[in-house]
């Protein structure tokens, strides 16, 4: 079973995506607001018996339902405004998520936890310290995120298919990820042959600002985050070993310690079973230098 703690879009949009891929029998959406998850089950439900998808959605106000869970989703939290950045949320969503962390102790104490909520690397974190879970167990969704986005704007740029395109984003889930042109592809072709550094920068710049922008035109990031987190889940129940970036905790990788931000791991039934250090040049690891020191400076005001 899986259970998904927060039932606003982006909790709806993973229950609709993880159903989709078919990877669990049974997804419960949780919520604190009365009739809100119920009523996006059933809205769920009625879509997945039109496609003949036999997987049950449930909805609850009750954390003791989540009991037997195999993967927690965490969404609950303050969404991010137009304007606001990802660290703005810092402390109006540190105590929920922190409640619900005590709360999976207490009733899904064998799961596995996806942090989703924003600021994405300190929940991480938060959620690891408080859970006092073994660290392969807590992975965050963000980088994954970013990478598809990564990916569109090499679409657009290069004009060949999406499905041709492997592509690697990690460090800070927020203004200083690391898009890295130099490990990514087109069929095998590395991507610094297919286009100019000019261009190439410009779309690592994109994708750390389109966030922003979705934001600004819709008020809210949905599909493209519920499709990310459905990603992360099936390398698990699936045990694919998929090479996914995700916000975990470092011990010395990256030279990096008491920090959870994202790196390339193998994801699958243990969940993070390897983090992959890549060999980053001057440039790449003053970036990523600089998201570890913005997500250390958020979590130095966290109360754990």
């Amino acid at each position: 079973m899986i259970t998904i703690v927060g039932s606003g879009k982006v909790g709806g949009a993973a229950a609709l995506f993880t159903a989709l891929r078919k990877v669990t029998d049974e997804i419960l959406l949780l919520d604190v607001v009365q009739g809100l998850p119920q009523g996006e089950a059933m809205d769920l439900n009625h879509m997945l018996s039109e496609k003949g998808i036999d997987v049950n959605i449930r909805g609850s106000n009750d954390y003791s339902e989540m009991k037997g869970s195999d993967i927690v989703v965490v969404v609950a939290g303050s969404g991010r405004k137009p304007g606001m950045t990802r660290m703005d949320l810092l402390k109006i969503n540190a105590s929920i998520v922190k409640g619900v962390v005590e709360n999976i102790k207490k009733f899904a104490k064998d799961a596995m936890i996806v942090p989703v909520t924003n600021p994405l690397d300190p929940m991480a974190y938060l959620t690891y310290k408080v859970s006092g879970f073994q660290k392969n167990r807590i992975f965050g969704m963000g980088n994954m995120l970013d990478l598809s986005r990564f990916i569109q704007f090499i679409h657009e740029s290069t004009g060949y298919s999406r499905n041709s395109i492997r592509a690697l984003v990690i460090g800070e889930h927020g203004e200083n990820m690391l898009p890295l042109h130099r490990y990514s592809t087109v069929s095998g072709i590395p991507l610094t042959s297919l286009l100019s550094k000019q261009k190439a920068d410009e779309i690592v710049q994109g994708t750390r600002q389109v966030a922003a922008k979705v934001i600004e035109l819709k008020g809210a990031t949905v599909h493209a985050p519920g499709n990310a987190i459905s990603a992360i889940i099936e390398a698990v129940l699936r045990d694919t070993k998929q090479v996914i970036p995700v916000a975990t905790y470092l011990d010395g990788e990256y030279g990096h310690s008491n920090v959870s931000i994202g790196v390339p791991v193998v994801l699958g039934k243990n969940g993070v079973e390897k983090i992959l250090e890549l060999d980053l040049d001057s440039n790449e690891k003053e970036w990523f230098a600089k998201g570890v020191e913005s997500v250390k400076t958020a979590i130095s005001g966290l109360e754990l």
